[in-house]
């Protein structure tokens, strides 16, 4: 019933199925009120007779009609003549043309996105979402996609043939609600233009407080107001290559194994972040060392992130967790699945 109705208020064409609906059910209607009051028929006399009119299948009358009834319900015919015409024209042009069974292909995808939580949302489809989606396709990240073109999105379908999107401008609170953005975990913008991603920061941060959101920027002066809006993270891609390319020349060999450590297709190595709130209760306040997870995992603790976002690298053996803070592991895949399994 909710698939009916969002699908009924939606907008449509000249050919629109609805108001298709609308006029045989109005037709029909008005017709057995006619004869209600007309022939003094009971209800169920009245509807049957309404509909047998406007389906012209030629039955004979339930109670033969006065004249004013023969004059009202001949009108009645000639006005279904069209509305049956209409129905016919636009229930053709959408199976002609794909578009009901599109609509039910997109009502039956925003079924699927009312039931997530915890997912991220995507707002953007060009390179850089293509490869963020990616990335979470490879570790089964619960993930929705917002993209102003369809033929664009299509292109998930080729690599996920269970992918979610959502086509709509991402600036517009309605599509980050259909988004599911009140359950989701995360949001990440990786729109081109700079304005676009602080206005989706300033709505996303409105709509869900505990949001957390990333957001690509062009420049530094985006970027701080990026991160005054509500950003977690604001990533520059172009100041990120630079450097890149230029310690590549300065340390290349650091680079390269920076690089094979994060190329997952290249390397079984991998990253995993141990908040507080994932510990299990008999390791929260633990020290690394008492809490063992190297014995029983294999992975190594290389970064302590302190609550502000300051960082400790290779923290000591005696370091702890408080509330608000998290260790980052390295280690290989299998070592990574075994953690996970720890902090079940």
């Amino acid at each position: 019933m909710k698939r009916f109705l969002r699908w009924f208020s939606s907008a449509g064409t000249a050919l629109s199925l609805r108001y298709a609906i609308l006029l045989v059910i109005g037709t029909t209607l008005l017709g057995a009120i006619g004869l209600v009051l007309i022939e003094d028929y009971g209800w169920v006399d009245a509807i049957y007779m309404s509909i047998i009119t406007i389906s012209t299948v030629g039955f004979t009358e339930v109670e033969p009609l006065s004249s004013a009834g023969k004059i009202f319900v001949s009108g009645l015919i000639v006005v279904n003549l069209g509305v049956v015409a209409y129905a016919l024209a636009a229930f053709s042009y959408y199976v002609i043309e794909g578009n009901l069974f599109h609509k039910l292909f997109l009502e039956q995808m925003q079924d699927r996105i009312d039931r997530m939580d915890g997912h991220t949302i995507i707002c953007g489809y060009g390179k850089y979402g293509r490869e963020i989606a990616s990335h979470f396709q490879q570790h089964g990240q619960e993930f929705v996609l917002i993209d102003e073109s369809e033929e664009k999105l299509k292109g998930l379908l080729d690599e996920k043939p269970d992918g979610l999107y959502i086509v709509g401008d991402a600036t517009d609170d309605e599509v980050l609600k259909s988004a599911g953005i009140d359950r989701a975990n995360a949001l990440i913008t990786a729109l081109n233009d700079d304005s676009d991603n602080l206005f989706i920061v300033l709505s996303a941060k409105e709509l869900n407080p505990k949001l957390r959101i990333v957001s690509r920027s062009k420049t530094a002066r985006s970027r701080r107001k990026m991160i005054k809006a509500g950003a977690s993270h604001v990533i520059m891609p172009e100041q990120i290559g630079g450097f890149y390319m230029a310690t590549l020349i300065s340390k290349p060999g650091a680079v390269e194994f920076f690089s094979f450590i994060t190329n997952e297709l290249a390397s079984d190595i991998g990253f995993e972040e141990i908040r507080y709130d994932q510990l299990p209760r008999g390791m929260q306040n633990k020290s690394i060392k008492r809490m063992g997870l190297r014995a029983q995992t294999g992975v190594n603790i290389i970064g302590h992130r302190k609550e502000g976002g300051r960082y400790v690298v290779n923290p000591p053996p005696e370091s702890t967790l408080s509330q608000g803070e998290s260790f980052i592991a390295v280690g290989s895949y299998e070592q990574i699945k075994a953690l996970r399994k720890v902090l079940l």
